[in-house]
Parts: C-alpha cells; sequence; structure tokens
C-alpha cells in the first residue's frame, strides 16, 4: 500500500459560483499539474459535468469520484459519491424531484453549464443550483447510503451552510462516512471546540471554484490504489487502509 493524494471538494463550470475556467478538462490538467492522485467532482444539486471528468481522468491516470454537493432543506452542504454511473444517474433523478424551481439569473449568480471534453457547451441548467433541496439532511443520508454511497458533510467548520451552523449540534445518530473540514481550519482548535468529532474520519479538501485552487488542501489515503471500494475502506480505517490525520 502506499499514500495518495486526493482532493475531494472541485466545483466545475456547472456550479454558478464556479469559474468559467473549471472545464473538465482544465480540472484533471490543474489536478494532475499540483500532484493529485484522486479528485472529486461535487458541483452544486447537480451531476452533470462528472462523467465527462471521470473519462478524461482515466485516460490521464487521475481517479475520478464522481458526484454532488447537496444542500439539504437545512441548508447543510455535505458530500455525496457514487461508485458507478447508475447511483449516479438515481442520484440525478433524487435531486430533480427535490430541488424547487428558481430560474438561475446568470449574470446575477453566474453561469451553470454542461461541457464536453473540448470545451464546448452542452446544455445550460435554467434552475438555480444552489437553493436548498427539500429533503432533510437525515433524509439525504439515507438516500445516498441506499445506493452505497459516501455521505460526508462538508467544511464543518464555516459559519455557513455547513452541519454546526445549520443545526447548531452534531445531530444523534449521523452516521458519516467522514466529516470534511476547509482549509483553513485548525483541525487541533477545532476538535477541541467540538470533542463529539473524534470518532469520525476527518479529511480536507479545497472547495475549488478556480484552477488556482485546486489541491490547496488535500487528504492522503494508505490504500493499494485509487478506487472507490479501496477510499471507502480508508474512511472506515479497515483492512489496514485508513486516512492520514490532518
Amino acid at each position: 500500500m502506499k499514500l495518495f493524494r486526493a482532493d475531494l471538494h472541485i466545483h466545475t463550470v456547472l456550479s454558478p459560483c464556479g469559474d468559467l475556467e473549471m472545464s473538465p478538462s482544465e480540472i484533471v490538467k490543474n489536478a494532475l499539474r499540483k500532484g493529485l492522485d484522486i479528485i472529486g467532482i461535487t458541483d452544486h444539486n447537480a451531476t452533470g459535468n462528472a462523467k465527462i471528468t471521470k473519462e478524461i481522468g482515466e485516460r490521464n491516470g487521475l481517479f475520478v469520484l464522481c458526484g454532488a454537493e447537496l444542500s439539504t432543506s437545512e441548508e447543510v452542504h455535505c458530500l455525496a459519491f457514487f461508485e458507478n454511473t447508475d447511483a449516479l444517474d438515481r442520484l440525478q433523478d433524487y435531486i430533480d424531484m427535490n430541488l424547487p424551481f428558481v430560474k438561475n439569473i446568470s449574470s446575477l449568480f453566474g453561469y451553470q453549464l454542461e461541457v464536453d471534453e473540448n470545451e464546448i457547451i452542452t446544455r445550460e441548467e435554467d434552475r438555480l443550483l444552489t437553493s436548498a433541496l427539500l429533503a432533510k439532511l437525515s433524509d439525504v443520508q439515507l438516500f445516498i447510503h441506499s445506493l452505497g454511497g459516501l455521505f460526508i458533510p462538508a467544511h464543518a467548520d464555516r459559519l455557513r451552510n455547513s452541519i454546526y451552523s445549520q443545526l447548531g449540534m452534531l445531530p444523534g445518530g449521523l452516521d458519516a462516512d467522514a466529516v470534511e473540514l476547509s482549509r483553513n481550519c485548525k483541525t487541533t482548535n477545532f476538535l477541541s471546540s467540538h470533542p463529539e468529532l473524534k470518532p469520525f474520519t476527518l479529511i480536507r479538501s479545497s472547495d475549488s471554484h478556480c484552477p488556482g485552487d485546486i489541491g490547496t488542501a488535500s487528504t492522503e489515503f494508505m490504500i493499494e490504489k485509487p478506487c472507490f471500494d479501496e477510499i471507502r475502506m480508508a474512511l472506515r480505517g479497515i483492512n489496514g487502509r485508513y486516512v492520514e490525520r490532518i
């Protein structure tokens, strides 16, 4: 086994807050340039650019976890990742059923674009993707796990859209595969204030919205090879796999 460096929170041009330079091809190029082995594609309430990014990554030796950053009805942001395209498609169906229609105003919120590997626009999303879903955190957690996916509350230390900022506490019965901290969080200080997080695997990600931010925060996985099952085992700390302390 060896250490593989991962950045599991990256937005493409499909997220309204994503820079127009964040095409799948540019993301893969910059991730490799930054020395990453694994990335996660996590657009807001959308999966449309995940598959093409994975395809480009596979051809270039970069493993791509496909998923999304979901906003629950409480406006808690959480990362969801899936092993196969069928599960990813079912996630998109779940999003479509639970995302209220609020029209995106691109001049105000930003463009929401699906693009191909040549950076040609194939579709523009009309709904504002940063809206909260009509599903509670507990329901989102159950749905993700029902499909065999990974469920990770995002940037738990932030003052907006985190599990603490929105709920005021870590809810009982939380079944998270990991908890993400933001790039600038001081882990020791945060854990001293929130000792209830100590049983959870902690990861750190960049939450990149522009190419220069990719890889500015990362997590190291001790695994046999970059693949979904190995990453899952590392998050759970089983079979000798683990996540390096951040």
